[in-house]
């Protein structure tokens, strides 16, 4: 595999060989390696200069068509402009900074791209800088939450120029009735509509306020493009200045963004505060031990753990509502002291959050779970259903089910939400209802019917093909069966802690749905059509044949509620065993992954692999032996799939796949600190299986707000690749009779000592 060195990489290496004291020198955020995968990435996966959850994201782009393979892309040597919105079904305001010549400016707003090396380019959490060749023009970008920060290094005897790009192609959009006006001696005032998608059926309008802090001496609007030309004064020292606040409401409110979160002109200032607050999130878990590349590609992971999923509302609590008829700008409730509760926010799907967010997130970032949960309230109250993933502000019935539904029961069960739980409750259950999410297929936005949820309820399963019709995306019966079964499970659990006994009971029935489509001569779950008959001829291993971006031998395994159940269905816990056994040796053939980037899933060999750590149905996988009883074939696949799929530290790999907003990050950091849940924490008291840490410490701050710990620590004693098995634990001090815990003896702090052994005990 190939594995580039970045001058990034370099210094991080030089140091970790100074006297032995990088670990103790560096802080998370040091260590963390922005370019992971970037030569596989897509519109919404790569990130630099922005904050958590930030509105702003702001890189450069090299390829601006499209959502798949366009932003920044690695092997691309061509920059075409900073682009301040890299989010899901969201673009916008993409800049260039130019040199301007009597000779180009007639046409460099339409040729402005300019070739760049990774030799001067770093990137940092925060942070980017990049030289731009054709121009000799250095620049440097940071954010706040909502304000694009920029910083450009003119040569001498240089007239300097910025190109604001505001109509055009640009990621997943066409951005078009682009229009600004210059309203101050240094200031620009604009908006920008993103057209609809396929997946965003809603125009969204971009809003955006720009500061110099040099005088502006022109703006000239080309009429081709309906593209504009800004030429302002220099300094003696070369340097030009620009902020750029964005708001989705009003040119207003973007003005007041930029007064709330950036009134100076301290470029540096911003650039640590920014590295400042990811290391404080990432510093959430600390590590020792492994090697320093083991510890740079965790930190990388929790970084993607925490990027994707991004702000719209203003600082203010202003946030656009596009889930009526026209878009409607409403507040977000204030507290006493006049801020916003929560923000409300942009994301793709929770699908496969299950076995990723709701236990990252829960566990280390519970202030995130929670206004997450808020943020989907809101559109509920707004639109009438809890989203499975909004963009622009309305739903975009992304992928199927209804995904977040195990985030949130998931909340509930860890106390995370500790209010208006009857609401939520009822809000959830109208999903699992005709009408609600569970009816509509992917990006299914005017009829609700391609969910089948009809023919769920009535016949036990989802036919495929659906008779129905064709109404949007994955219309795939037999995985949209076993979404909603799990799904409807968790729903059970918490109409149980609130008392509905028959919601409970209706839920817990259809939960066993998966059993209507298991077929016990083929061993596996196999697709019916609307008279019950088996699909025929039946290949275990095709992709997309009725599951979900999987085929039935991924699939299969999708019932986290019921394995043991599943089991007997196979013959037995042994009969099940030997058979996922002889999927993961299979797999590991492949590397565990579907080639290392979504695009090859459908490749005639990688698309027949068993078991996929490229995609999220079947990433839980290696748990499924410790709920049957082997937690040593767990702890010993999991570090395979470490090893194999999550510990690459190149452009050239990292996730192998669709990284999904940080799904993908945050299981590699679950699998890596060795702790996991099958069911996404969504029974009462919520249990954690035990994997096998893959560093001899791990300690986890515990939110004073949430838990009564202050720390929970994992100590693998005698820990190595050899020693990946637990031979004895103990939970402060006492032995542990079991390889579990549960969310409370988490989160009263304390140790989880492991005595890791090179063979498991009978």
């Amino acid at each position: 595999m190939k594995q580039l060195l970045t001058p990034f990489l370099i210094v991080v290496l030089m140091i970790a060989t100074m006297a032995g004291l990088a670990q103790k020198s560096l802080r998370p955020v040091d260590l963390v390696y922005p370019q992971l995968d970037t030569e596989n990435s897509r519109w919404i996966f790569f990130s630099s200069a922005c904050r958590p959850f930030g509105m702003v994201n702001l890189f450069p782009d090299t390829r601006t068509n499209g959502d798949w393979g366009s932003g920044y892309r690695y092997e691309v040597d061509t920059l075409k402009g900073f682009s301040h919105i890299h989010e899901w079904q969201l673009s916008g305001l993409s800049v260039m900074p130019v040199v301007v010549t009597e000779a180009n400016r007639s046409t460099v707003v339409n040729d402005h791209a300019s070739k760049f090396s990774h030799a001067k380019e770093r990137v940092h959490p925060g942070y980017h800088e990049v030289f731009l060749d054709r121009y000799a023009i250095r620049a440097e970008l940071t954010a706040t939450s909502r304000v694009g920060f920029h910083r450009y290094h003119f040569p001498e005897k240089s007239s300097a120029g910025v190109v604001l790009n505001i109509n055009g192609e640009l990621g997943p959009c066409v951005i078009k009735e682009g229009r600004l006006r210059k309203t101050g001696p240094s200031t620009i005032e604009g908006s920008l509509v993103d057209g609809v998608t396929r997946r965003r059926p809603k125009e969204c309008v971009v809003c955006f306020h720009i500061e110099f802090d040099q005088p502006i001496l022109s703006v000239e609007r080309d009429e081709k493009s309906g593209n504009y030309l800004v030429t302002t004064a220099l300094p003696p020292a070369r340097e030009l200045l620009m902020k750029v606040a964005l708001s989705y409401t009003t040119e207003q409110n973007a003005a007041f963004n930029l007064q709330k979160e950036l009134p100076s002109w301290d470029f540096d200032g911003v650039v640590r505060e920014a590295s400042d607050e990811w290391n404080q999130m990432l510093s959430r878990i600390a590590v020792r031990g492994g090697t320093v590349q083991q510890q740079q590609r965790f930190y990388t992971d929790l970084y993607h753990s925490l990027l994707g999923r991004r702000t719209i509302s203003d600082a203010n609590g202003d946030y656009p509502d596009n889930t009526g008829n026209h878009t409607v700008v409403r507040q977000i409730p204030l507290d006493p002291t006049g801020r916003p509760l929560f923000n409300q926010y942009n994301f793709d799907a929770f699908w496969g959050a299950q076995w990723t967010l709701n236990t990252l997130w829960c566990l280390v970032y519970p202030e995130i779970a929670e206004e997450f949960v808020r943020s989907m309230m809101q559109y509920y109250r707004d639109g009438g259903l809890i989203p499975r993933g909004p963009a622009g502000g309305n739903y975009t019935f992304v992928m199927v089910g209804a995904s977040t539904t195990p985030f949130v029961v998931s909340a509930f069960q860890k106390g995370i939400l500790r209010d208006q739980p009857e609401e939520i409750y009822q809000a959830l259950k109208k999903n699992h209802l005709p009408g609600g999410i569970m009816s509509h297929a992917g990006y299914e936005h005017k009829t609700a019917m391609g969910g089948g949820l009809t023919h769920y309820i009535e016949k036990g399963y989802v036919p495929f093909p659906l008779p129905d019709g064709d109404f949007g995306f994955h219309q795939d019966g037999a995985g949209m069966t076993l979404e909603y079964a799990y799904q409807d499970w968790t729903l059970a659990q918490m109409a149980l802690a609130l008392g509905h006994h028959e919601d409970y009971e209706q839920f817990l029935h259809r939960s066993a749905n998966y059993r209507n489509l298991f077929d016990p001569e083929t061993g596996w779950i196999r697709p019916r059509d609307v008279n019950g008959k088996w699909l025929t001829p039946f290949d275990p291993y095709a992709l997309n044949h009725g599951f979900i971006e999987a085929n039935s031998a991924q699939s299969t395994w999708f019932v986290p509620h019921d394995l043991p159940g599943l089991a007997r269905l196979m013959g037995g816990t042994d009969a099940a065993l030997a058979k996922l056994e002889q999927s993961f040796a299979a797999a590991q053939k492949l590397g565990f992954t579907s080639g290392n980037s979504h695009s090859k899933e459908e490749h005639p060999e990688y698309s027949r692999i068993p078991i996929n750590y490229g995609n999220e149905p079947s990433i839980q996988t290696a748990f499924v032996f410790h709920l049957l009883g082997h937690p040593d074939r767990t702890q010993y696949w999991s570090r395979e799939v470490v090893n194999a799929a999550f510990s690459g530290l190149s452009p050239a790999t990292g996730y192998n796949g669709d990284e999904d907003q940080g799904l993908m990050g945050t299981l590699a950091v679950l699998y890596k600190i060795g702790l996991f849940q099958m069911n996404g924490g969504t029974e009462a008291n919520p249990e954690y299986q035990i994997g096998s840490p893959i560093f001899d410490e791990v300690i986890l701050q515990l939110h004073p707000n949430y838990y009564s710990g202050k720390t929970f620590t994992i100590r693998a004693n005698h820990n190595n690749d050899h020693n990946r098995f637990v031979g004895a634990a103990y939970l402060n001090g006492k032995s542990l009779n079991r390889q579990s815990l549960t969310h409370q003896e988490i989160t009263k702090g304390g140790e989880l000592r492991l005595e890791m052994v090179g063979k498991a005990e009978k």
